[in-house]
């Protein structure tokens, strides 16, 4: 998804690599560290929540801000109660931020209220972080600890004593801020009720990567020995106490309003005051009712809310339990922290959707479908497909209300549409893997929209430039659109994605029996129609790569543009929507090139046949021009498979694990993107990896002993398990394999293995063998079986 560009050189691997015996356990949640890509451009969301909860509590910094909080060192500005995980560009959410603090004397004017202002460090070893619970303690001793529920936040806030200069005690005060992490609200309002020490409110805010605006709304609850001391508003750098209610707007041009409420009160003998503040996307008053549903004793509820968030967190990875074989603790911990953070989105907003009335669930923070599809999306298939089946509804769901499937989606808005139309692609995944409760037929109409209409505007929605796509079967540089409506650029990489998601559709429509799928299967083909055969590829110093034939940009009429290869690559500038569109979306030719997910057979024969496949991957990989910071570039770690040397995959995957997939706080490469890195390192390490869209997992071996995954449906536990495995990784090599104790050569297994608990047994060596490399054994692709048709019908 959008991002500023970044590459990482992570923490040294020797010190990962350190062994020491680890076996597996009943409950492995104690490796989960939601620190890891914490700062370095990771962007995780470090703070509480449970799996796939609206509320998620946390610091937020004035620093690497995106996700919330950062181990940068910068200072904590707030703690807010809603935020999105491992996102690129603008920070998302974090609205109506809580800020601790005292005023001096006891005089609610000398307090500090702006976020410059009230800015303060935190104590860099003080961080604590676990699945449901997040804690810190400020420079000044304030120490803050947050859980959560599933639309609720509860903050302890554990205040020192402190005197004013004639020996008084002072007041602990808690503020309130009208804004969010982005400073995007363009109006908001707030009301206190001194009384009862509540606070409510709500503001409208903009999306952080879409277009439209979003309403919020919340109810915070005090509790502490006493009651309220003082109450009133503040505007700047002033504050009132007659005041209880306030309206604010965004302000003039450049001269943002700051706003808000605050509350203090006497400070408790144990310097502890709780508050418990709901969220709602409907009303203030649901705010409050989700609150009190939730947490209907703030006061003593943190320990209990901690613990049945812990529980949240073990169920839904307890489907998985490892035999470590003398794998460091450290690898244990990137592999499970990757797991987590799985599940932290999409949100499940079931209830808390203003804009139609449904029975059908209602899941947001689809950021983006255009880097989940890829691994996260099949990984929850795997590992919680109901969860996984009521996001596909969600999705059909939001096409029956809003006339589209999305391809981003964030705080109730449209995201911008970074590629092809890839809802196509999770709901034909959860197709042929036989995902239940969803409406096929509503699923397949959803598709057949985006493959046949085009929207007005498919910035945010459905596809543009389909006359050129069924007239001229692709999608032309400076094409002539006057039907939507978009950034008329990434020509090269909306075919090659149009191409795979009309397959998609076609795989879908074939299995319900539909006659029309042939079109779509066609229209698979496309991509073809754009690699020029002659096009040769030289790096900035002039040096030729040595490969030919590429993706080339393609006019109206048929002539070739030009884009260089190596442009938009980790060796040239970042290619973005909106700061230099170009032909391929955040990633180079060279990088898309291997992007025919569905005819590799194809593309291997293009390039001229294995060896120079092979060739063209090692190259790739190896002179920077890979950025495996970014979603695009997964597949490519596997795609040796289909040119018959599995056991390249295996040296590829173990040259970024853990290069630049580790258990450091910058222990990723790129932002996370809503788990869709976090659920590449897992499946990795699992011995596994999926082409979505298609009942295909390609083997390599796990970087455990064994590994056991029990379905949560049919209750079968799949087994993958080595045999003389290797802790410090020479033998990564599959010299044979057994399915169920039958011998076993191919590379690649299907979804079955999962549903009914077969056991695969890989025997492993220090060198490249010849398991999985003829051709009956390669993944299958789409000229393969076209072929085999035509022999069957002649």
């Amino acid at each position: 998804m959008f991002r500023p560009q970044v590459h990482i050189i992570a923490t040294c691997i020797s010190i990962l690599q350190l062994l020491h015996p680890s076996s597996a356990t009943q409950d492995d949640l104690h490796y989960v560290n939601p620190l890891i890509g914490s700062t370095s451009g990771g962007n995780v969301f470090a703070g509480a929540s449970l799996p796939y909860g609206l509320a998620k509590p946390v610091a937020d910094v004035d620093g690497q801000n995106t996700g919330g909080f950062s181990t940068d060192g910068s200072n904590v500005t707030g703690f807010s109660h809603m935020h999105d995980s491992g996102t690129g560009g603008n920070p998302s959410m974090g609205q109506f931020p809580l800020f601790p603090q005292y005023c001096p004397d006891n005089v609610v004017d000398n307090c500090k209220f702006p976020k410059t202002a009230r800015a303060v460090h935190y104590v860099n070893d003080s961080v604590t972080a676990r699945p449901g619970y997040f804690a810190l303690e400020l420079e000044g001793g304030i120490k803050a600890e947050m859980t959560a529920a599933r639309r609720t936040a509860l903050y302890r806030f554990t205040f020192p004593e402190r005197k004013a200069e004639n020996g008084s005690l002072l007041d602990p005060l808690i503020g309130i801020d009208l804004t969010d992490l982005w400073d995007s609200r363009q109006n908001a309002s707030i009301s206190i009720d001194h009384d009862s020490g509540r606070i409510m409110g709500n503001g409208t805010f903009l999306p952080s990567f879409g277009a439209g605006s979003y309403k919020a709304y919340f109810c915070a609850d005090f509790a502490g020995d006493a009651a309220a001391s003082d109450s009133g508003i503040w505007v700047n750098d002033r504050a009132g106490s007659e005041p209880k209610e306030l309206f604010v707007t965004r302000g003039f041009n450049n001269f943002y309003l700051q706003a808000g409420g605050f509350i203090s009160f006497p400070r408790p003998k144990d310097g502890v005051i709780t508050a418990r503040v709901g969220m709602s996307y409907i009303s203030s008053d649901q705010a409050c009712s989700n609150a009190e549903t939730e947490m209907p004793n703030p006061g003593n509820d943190f320990q209990k809310l901690r613990d049945a968030a812990e529980d949240a967190w073990s169920e839904k990875l307890s489907p998985i339990k490892v035999t470590a074989g003398g794998v460091s603790d450290s690898m244990l911990s990137a592999f499970w922290s990757g797991i987590y953070r799985t599940m932290l989105s999409p949100q499940d907003l079931t209830g808390e959707n203003p804009l139609w009335e449904s029975d059908e669930p209602y899941f947001d923070s689809f950021y983006c479908l255009w880097d989940a599809f890829r691994s996260q999306h099949p990984f929850l298939t795997i590992l919680d497909p109901q969860a996984q089946s009521k996001m596909v509804r969600s999705l059909l769901d939001t096409f029956k209300h809003e006339g589209w499937l999305p391809d981003c989606r964030m705080s109730l808005c449209k995201g911008w549409t970074q590629g092809g139309s890839n809802a196509d692609v999770v709901i034909a995944d959860a197709y042929i893997k036989n995902l239940t409760g969803i409406d096929w037929e509503l699923a397949y109409k959803a598709l057949l929209n985006d493959a046949e209409n085009e929207p007005l505007e498919w910035s945010y929605e459905g596809r543009g430039g389909l006359q050129s796509w069924k007239r001229l079967n692709y999608i032309p540089y400076l094409d002539f659109d006057y039907i939507g409506f978009g950034t008329n650029s990434r020509s090269i990489s909306r075919t090659v994605e149009y191409a795979y998601n009309d397959y998609t559709i076609s795989v879908v429509g074939k299995g319900l029996g539909k006659t029309d799928y042939t079109t779509y299967l066609s229209r698979s083909m496309n991509w073809e129609n754009l690699f020029k055969r002659d096009q040769a590829s030289y790096l900035e110093n002039g040096t030729d790569t040595g490969f030919t034939g590429f993706f080339q940009p393609k006019y109206i009429n048929g002539t070739w543009g030009f884009q260089d290869p190596i442009a938009c690559s980790a060796l040239a500038s970042f290619c973005s929507l909106t700061s230099n569109p170009s032909e391929t979306f955040e990633s180079s030719i060279w990088e898309y090139q291997f992007y025919v997910p569905h005819d590799m057979a194809a593309l291997v024969k293009l390039v001229g046949g294995s060896d120079s496949f092979v060739s063209r991957l090692d190259y790739f990989h190896e002179s920077g021009l890979a950025d495996i910071g970014n979603e695009p570039v997964f597949l490519t770690v596997y795609d040796y498979h289909y040119a018959g040397r599995p056991g390249l995959s295996a040296e590829r995957a173990h040259w970024y694990i853990p290069r630049t997939f580790n258990a450091s706080e910058n222990g990723l490469p790129g932002n996370d993107d809503s788990g869709a890195m976090g659920s590449f390192l897992a499946w990795s390490m699992m011995g596994l990896f999926p082409n979505p869209g298609q009942n295909v997992y390609l083997i390599i071996p796990p970087f455990f002993e064994s590994i056991d995954i029990t379905h949560p449906e049919t209750n079968q536990t799949a087994t993958i398990r080595n045999i003389n495995f290797d802790p410090t990784y020479k033998n990564i090599y599959i010299q044979s394999a057994k399915l169920d104790d039958q011998p076993y050569s191919k590379s690649w297994i299907g979804h079955e293995f999962f549903t009914q608990g077969m056991t695969l047994e890989l025997t492993l060596g220090d060198q490249e063998s010849d398991w999985g490399t003829s051709k009956e054994d390669l993944p299958p692709s789409l000229s393969d079986s076209l072929a085999q048709d035509e022999m069957q019908r002649a």
